[in-house]
């Protein structure tokens, strides 16, 4: 990699931290495809003086003819179009937009592409490794012959397109085999991790009503061996639409009664047999609680997310044969998915099972050591804790693989890119990426050809409007808004599980501006075309990139018999962290004591996850609603952020307006 000398800054052209030298920029994918784009397409062309202007004509061009630039891309990638499409978008307005009518594919036989080339059948596929760090490689030909077998299996016990497959299963081989040979047949995947407790797990599988669930008897982490042979019968029992269970013994622990053996469905030579399905036939669900109800149980289709991923992993991310694509995530973030649809670009794909922290916080970078992983990709909260835990990853391991660090989950804080600099290298791609479940997919992020600077991503992803509105729907430059997109992708959701009238999905992105997807985050469009994430515009709680719904919370810490009501709230912080207090309204003649404690953080670490035990429990006389009964919470999180309380809400709307006092106190001792 080369880098080039800085021109002198200015006030309004800040330097960057970093800048991509002219032989990355010629070798990017995405320069590639801009020209041959102007050669067939009359996209604008390449100018090599000056790859930010170019970069903003291509995407400007890719948002103004949506229909070209979404044909370019499946062009570009070679999509396979079994029968082809009438046109590449009969539909433009969102929710609806219909894409690629008439035609048929599958995303499993674009991933297994590679397998089929006989100068990379034998090169890796997966490189998968736990706490123990033994490295297991899975080659593109062994890939392809599990899958096949699977999928000879799944038909074998009726799987038949449009059937729900489940896998509570942490992140290995076997989940990715499992994934593809569901795509395979047409069948539609759902994942959860093995660290969700029973309840957490029946909130989203019971929705979708899987007929096959894929299951491990436990799974290591931070050092020990966590059992969860009880949640799985526990799942058996209440999901009733279960025809076979699959067993995988990762604790080598025998296969309870009446469950298949894995190594059994995955020894055969079938030959591979994809089924062509629509372009929007339902391919996953993944979920993505809101504050209210059940967690949404998201579907994306098999066309949609195919060519949204080789659009993100190819010009975006500039993976290729050559990469090794490592992300730190688990199967129950949308990033796992998205980490599988790096064999799209024919790139070895890294899975680390295991903690991040394990046996010290610089274990991912030793994942990146063993593995010679060439794209790292990590949480923002990773970066952060590494920067105040004094780990120096390159002084203390070989990062000489390693040409991009890509982060996301949370806003990357300023910190984290200069340490990011300074500790792992100084000629370093930087991509701090934003983007969400709903889309499973980003964006703003990474943009191979241009500067990094400090704080921001680098540009809004190509084929993706995005803009800042304020309140009253007018896009602003400079300042603070909602994160508005205004044309449909490709990957937006196909629809709500069990949302037949639509009313669930235009409520949660189309209400406060119809016509336009309001994702619920705060940001900045610069004059200068980055884009600064400011974090959460609304109550949804994310930590570590895993989003969880208020409702969730209160759901299980009010079966508590102390407990009368509460109230969750996640703060972004500006160093990078994020603060999530649970306040609490005791019953009658309950104590919060350290008992207490430890039962609510139990009781949520046990039938929810980990990742959303509170970091404070704090006892309040009352919970604060609204006239009509709901918990106040956007307002409250102003007030935790230091807005004053006239600005934070309008008291006529408030029950108790004297029970928001509190919360801005709190907000003003924190400040």
């Amino acid at each position: 990699m080369s880098s080039t000398s800085e021109p002198a800054a200015t006030p309004e052209t800040p330097e960057p931290l970093w800048r991509p030298g002219p032989d990355r920029i010629a070798a990017a994918q995405v320069t590639r495809f801009q020209a041959w784009a102007a050669a067939c397409h009359n996209a604008p062309p390449n100018d090599p003086a000056d790859p930010e202007a170019s970069y903003a004509a291509l995407h400007a061009w890719s948002v103004r003819e949506p229909r070209v630039f979404w044909r370019a891309v499946t062009e570009w990638f070679d999509v396979r179009f079994s029968t082809p499409y009438e046109t590449v978008l009969a539909d433009p307005a969102m929710p609806g937009a219909r894409w690629f009518p008439g035609a048929t594919l599958n995303y499993a036989e674009h991933a297994l592409r590679t397998a089929h080339d006989p100068a990379r059948a034998a090169a890796p596929a997966l490189l998968s490794l736990d706490e123990r760090h033994e490295i297991h490689e899975t080659s593109w030909a062994e890939l392809s012959r599990q899958v096949a077998s699977l999928a000879a299996e799944l038909r074998r016990l009726g799987v038949r397109p449009g059937d729900r497959v489940s896998g509570y299963l942490p992140n290995i081989p076997q989940a990715v085999v499992a994934l593809l040979a569901t795509a395979a047949v047409g069948g539609v995947w759902t994942s959860c991790a093995p660290d969700f407790g029973s309840r957490a797990v029946l909130d989203r599988f019971q929705q979708v009503e899987p007929v096959v669930l894929f299951a491990v008897d436990g799974y290591r982490y931070g050092g020990k061996r966590h059992d969860r042979t009880d949640v799985v019968a526990e799942l058996r029992a209440e999901l009733p639409s279960l025809r076979a269970v699959v067993h995988i013994p990762v604790l080598d622990t025998p296969a309870p009664e009446g469950a298949l053996d894995w190594a059994s469905l995955t020894s055969g030579t079938d030959s591979p047999s994809y089924e062509q399905v629509p372009f929007d036939h339902p391919l996953w669900v993944l979920y993505s609680s809101g504050t209210t109800g059940l967690p949404k149980a998201i579907v994306h289709s098999q066309g949609g997310i195919l060519v949204e991923h080789l659009k993100q992993t190819g010009l975006h991310m500039d993976l290729g044969p050559d990469d090794r694509f490592f992300w730190y995530t688990s199967t129950g973030w949308m990033m796992w998915n998205f980490l599988v649809s790096g064999l799209l670009a024919g790139s070895t794909v890294v899975l680390y099972d295991g903690s991040p922290g394990f046996p010290d916080t610089g274990a991912q970078w030793r994942v990146a050591e063993q593995t010679r992983a060439t794209v790292f990709g990590t949480s923002a909260a990773y970066v952060i804790a590494c920067r105040k835990a004094d780990v120096h990853p390159a002084r203390d391991h070989d990062l000489s693989a390693v040409k991009c660090v890509a982060t996301t989950g949370s806003p990357l804080p300023p910190d984290g890119f200069r340490w990011l600099h300074d500790e792992v290298a100084e000629d370093l791609w930087i991509a701090s990426v934003s983007g969400g479940t709903d889309v499973c997919s980003c964006f703003a992020g990474g943009v191979p050809t241009l500067p990094v600077h400090i704080g921001e991503l680098q540009a809004p992803c190509l084929g993706t409007d995005l803009q800042a509105w304020d309140p009253y729907g007018k896009p602003v430059t400079d300042e603070v808004g909602e994160l508005i997109v205004t044309n449909p992708m490709p990957s937006m959701p196909i629809y709500f599980w069990n949302d037949p009238d639509g009313s669930r999905y235009r409520e949660s992105y189309f209400e406060m501006f119809p016509g336009a997807w309001r994702h619920g985050d705060w940001i900045t469009l610069t004059s200068r075309n980055t884009v600064i994430i400011h974090g959460r515009s609304d109550s949804t709680l994310n930590r570590q990139g895993v989003r969880m719904g208020s409702a969730d919370i209160y759901e299980v810490v009010e079966r508590l018999p102390e407990i009368r009501e509460s109230l969750v709230i996640g703060l972004e912080q500006p160093d990078g962290g994020y603060w999530m207090p649970l306040f609490i309204q005791l019953a009658q003649d309950a104590e919060l004591d350290d008992t207490l404690r430890d039962k609510i953080k139990h009781t949520i670490r046990e039938q929810l996850s980990p990742r959303h035990i509170p970091d404070e429990i704090i006892p309040v006389p009352a919970i604060p609603h609204t006239l009509t009964g709901k918990r106040i919470e956007v307002p409250v999180k102003k007030l935790l952020q230091g807005t004053p309380l006239a600005k934070a809400v309008n008291a006529g709307s408030v029950d108790n307006p004297d029970l928001l006092r509190f919360y801005e106190d709190l907000g003003r001792r924190r400040a």
